[in-house]
């Protein structure tokens, strides 16, 4: 800071606004400098970074199965980001995702272990979906119920249910639902309890299509949606406007975690064929960057899912052909997001320095 003006060399400033060319042209140089900061991991193992790239859209897109694959692994990204965004859109940050999703999951697997000999094909599938996406409704309506009573952290409180949803899978592995004694795992779903293939995939790429849908006209076009964006630009507005904060936060985190519930259900249904401690996956968080990245719009998640379901499925082709250690792949992984994501950085806040005297210049 300087003594005789009293101005810090640097500060931050929010944009008002910007052109969208000028949006664009961040964004399209954050990739690329996201993909010139990949090569140097490459080049210090001694890899060529131009074939790692090669590899990378070749193990994901290349062949039919490799697409399909990679829309796999799109589909519980893409459902769970939706989850997360109204509560986002409200500041309500939702990290629970991950328990949300094992507890659909759970609840679906009962019905596939208990019911799919009792039970004809469809109606359990759809029985399964239903208690699935009640099941992540009710959990999530937790902590939403402690944060409009006693105003708890709801980051917190949802994080550390994620370790509850998953210590009570882990009990069933090896408690009531374990399978083969000492095998720790739980038995396999049979063919009535499977979601049907459409074009080699699980049909759940239709379900979280028309979620997206769903969601973005819940989200622009309803009353529901509007007092979700005002609860998020000012709760003190939305109580001035009569709205109830505290009922809205419930209701929305209900949705949010029903959402998570029903991708859990098309994990365990269309993709596993089981339940383990693990289902999840650490989707409930990656779905946390596509959220941001996509800057909640839902078509633009579509996109944003599956670079990322490209990148990791690429990045296991590349350990396998090119014999690269999953650390440098995750590595690369890495910078590719964090450039992405700082870009937003530059797009809503700039830069002012102090240039001699008390003139400043932007960034």
């Amino acid at each position: 800071m300087s003594a005789e003006t009293g101005t810090p060399f640097v500060r931050l400033a929010k944009r008002t606004d910007m052109d969208p060319r000028k949006v664009w042209l961040i964004r399209v140089g954050s990739i690329v400098v996201a993909l010139i900061l990949g090569c140097l991991p490459m080049l210090l193992t001694g890899n060529n970074p131009f074939a790692a790239y090669g590899v990378i859209i070749q193990g994901s897109v290349s062949r039919p199965i490799y697409l399909k694959q990679t829309i796999r692994t799109a589909i519980p990204l893409l459902g769970c980001a939706l989850a997360i965004a109204p509560c986002f859109r409200m500041k309500f940050w939702n990290i629970g995702a991950e328990g949300q999703i094992t507890m659909g999951a759970v609840f679906a697997t009962y019905f596939a272990l208990y019911w799919s000999d009792r039970i004809p094909h469809v109606p359990l599938l759809i029985i399964m979906f239903a208690t699935a996406a009640i099941a992540g409704g009710l959990w999530a309506l937790i902590p939403a119920f402690f944060k409009a009573k006693w105003n708890t952290n709801e980051t917190l409180f949802t994080l550390m249910m994620n370790y509850i949803a998953i210590g009570i899978v882990a009990w069933l592995q090896g408690g009531p639902w374990e399978g083969r004694k000492g095998s720790q795992l739980i038995p396999m779903f049979s063919d009535s309890a499977r979601l049907p293939m459409v074009f080699g995939v699980n049909c759940g790429w239709i379900i979280v299509l028309l979620l997206v849908v769903l969601m973005y006209i819940y989200m622009n076009k309803t009353k529901q949606g509007y007092e979700i964006a005002v609860i998020g630009d000012s709760v003190n507005t939305a109580r001035y406007a009569g709205m109830n904060v505290g009922w809205i936060m419930m209701r929305t985190m209900f949705i949010s975690g029903a959402i998570s519930g029903i991708v859990g259900f098309i994990i365990v249904s269309g993709a596993n064929f089981t339940l383990y401690s693990g289902v999840a996956n650490g989707v409930g968080f990656t779905s946390i960057t596509v959220a941001w990245l996509s800057q909640l719009n839902s078509f633009a998640m579509i996109v944003i899912s599956m670079i990322l379901a490209i990148l990791e499925k690429g990045s296991n082709t590349l350990q396998t052909r090119m014999e690269v250690p999953a650390s440098i792949a995750d590595i690369i992984t890495g910078i590719l997001l964090f450039c992405m994501l700082s870009c937003e950085f530059f797009i809503n806040y700039r830069l002012i320095f102090r240039k001699g005297g008390k003139k400043e210049a932007d960034v």
